[in-house]
């Protein structure tokens, strides 16, 4: 316990000289505890065939907000995923390995396009991941995507994603 303090002294003395306070809003709550996040202040819009469907959605788009991401979670809202934002377009894979919620992975191009909706089986090490590069993934709770007509096509839209993909 006192090496994890003297690192995370360490950790917050660097992240302050850096001049990057907000660093500490990244690290999760605590071993094993899941990392919560803002809600970002803009809905994340999937213009589905059936009509737009809205969500909030937390912003994964650092690494250790990334590698975090809905680890330890055992719910979500019905409306409500995380975003995780990459700095390119690059083939991406996610696995499940701390994370006992069911999820739908929603990967998306950098033209804000669905590329595929992929399963996330609880607790896999299984490799999760489009055959073609993302630029962005959104995770929700299995079953979302179909029932809010997530498909692949259909166009997601957010500040972050529109700036990407020339949008807005």
């Amino acid at each position: 316990m006192l090496r994890f303090a003297r690192i995370f002294l360490i950790f917050i003395a660097a992240s302050l000289a850096m001049g990057a306070p907000q660093a500490l809003s990244e690290i999760p709550v605590a071993e094993g505890q899941p990392m919560m996040l803002p809600t970002s202040p803009d809905a994340l819009v999937a213009e589905a065939e059936a009509g737009e469907q809205s969500f909030t959605i937390e912003v994964a788009d650092t690494d250790l907000k990334r590698s975090a991401g809905l680890m330890f979670r055992t719910s979500m809202g019905d409306m409500h995923g995380m975003l995780f934002v990459f700095e390119q377009t690059r083939p991406v894979s996610f696995w499940m390995k701390n994370t006992p919620m069911p999820l739908d992975l929603v990967f998306i191009g950098d033209d804000g396009l669905v590329a595929a909706v992929l399963p996330g089986e609880p607790f896999s090490l299984d490799s999760i991941g489009p055959d073609v590069p993302v630029r962005f993934v959104l995770e929700l709770k299995r079953g979302t995507a179909q029932k809010t007509g997530i498909s692949d096509g259909v166009r997601i839209r957010h500040p972050l994603i529109d700036r990407v993909a020339g949008a807005g």
